[in-house]
């Protein structure tokens, strides 16, 4: 039976992963700081590794008898003055799960990046273009304005280090991922935010949505049929900014934000904002602000072709799942 090593194994993708790898009939160990909260992986009959990325010697440990590595832990979010934590973490953290996967020969790790590691639309922001971003895109965007998706590309540089020195790694960049069990995301998820009234405004743009049940199920493929060294992109649908509010707003059975915001008004009020975004529980990040107005749409033609892989789910259908799961767990008022 091929035992495989899942960093990040007590979050919203990597727990969903693990529940899948057990069913497929691997043997899953799971790779968690001793604080993490297992409410999502408590109950799956899996080997629980403690353990740390700023911590090699965990790493090491964690991978001893393993075949092969999901590498899906990352910081997520961070307001103004994270962005150390965001290397630290995500750069450095992914540099030392590489180096413990070549040193135990891991025969694949499969590194689990983001869509936004690919930078931002070549478009006149405010301007709804045809554009589609795809793996051949790559960062164009300064760094402190989004120290999160900076870090994860400098982690696929990591990655592509580690291709020239041996290691054979495929990288999957999923976009915004909607399902159930957003658990360390829950206080910042779009769905939860749009449901409880938090967001009275809407702005200009467009996101790429994928359910979280595709994006486990891209991590098989790519397991199975990705190419060394290749980056794919897990896109589902394209909307924009309005109409996945409203398609949200009507799973929750709750009005919709009317006031359409332009673009360059949200964009003028970000350096402020940034000031503010650790002091104050805001609902959205000042790096959001700044990118306002963007039509982040992207092309899954790779994936669908190369890993023989396709989206399953309508986003409505992982909305309503990411709604209730919210409030089974009373994280979502009724």
């Amino acid at each position: 039976m091929t035992k495989v090593l899942v960093t990040g194994a007590s979050g919203f993708i990597g727990s969903a992963l693990c529940r899948a790898l057990l069913e497929a009939g691997f043997e899953v160990r799971a790779f968690h700081r001793p604080t993490s909260n297992l409410m999502l992986i408590k109950d799956l009959p899996l080997e629980h590794m403690v353990g740390d990325l700023s911590r090699p010697e965990s790493i090491f440990q964690a991978m001893q008898g393993v075949q092969v590595v999901f590498h899906v832990a990352a910081l997520m979010g961070g307001g103004r003055g994270d962005s150390g934590r965001h290397y630290t973490v995500t750069v450095e953290g992914t540099r030392n799960v590489l180096q413990a996967a070549l040193e135990c020969g891991v025969e694949r790790v499969v590194h689990t990046s983001s869509a936004a590691a690919l930078g931002v639309p070549p478009q006149i922001p405010g301007s709804q273009s045809a554009y589609l971003m795809n793996e051949t895109h790559t960062w164009n965007y300064p760094a402190q304005r989004w120290p999160y998706a900076y870090a994860k590309y400098l982690a696929e540089m990591e990655v592509q280090a580690a291709v020239v020195r041996g290691l054979d790694v495929v990288i999957l960049s999923p976009t915004l991922v909607i399902g159930a069990g957003d658990l360390y995301r829950q206080s910042r998820s779009v769905v939860v935010q749009v449901a409880q009234r938090r967001l009275p405004v809407v702005v200009e743009g467009g996101l790429n949505v994928i359910s979280l049940t595709d994006t486990v199920a891209g991590h098989l493929a790519a397991l199975q049929r990705g190419r060394r060294g290749e980056r794919y992109l897990l896109a589902g649908q394209n909307l924009t900014v309005v109409n996945l509010f409203e398609r949200i707003a009507a799973s929750a059975g709750v009005a919709p934000p009317r006031t359409v915001l332009p673009a360059t008004l949200v964009r003028s009020v970000a350096p402020i904002y940034a000031l503010l975004e650790n002091w104050l529980p805001l609902p959205v990040s000042a790096s959001e602000l700044y990118l306002a107005g963007r039509y982040f749409y992207y092309d899954a033609q790779k994936a669908k072709s190369e890993l023989e892989w396709a989206c399953c789910v309508e986003i409505d259908h992982a909305i309503h799942e990411a709604l209730e799961w919210s409030r089974e767990k009373g994280l979502l008022a009724q």
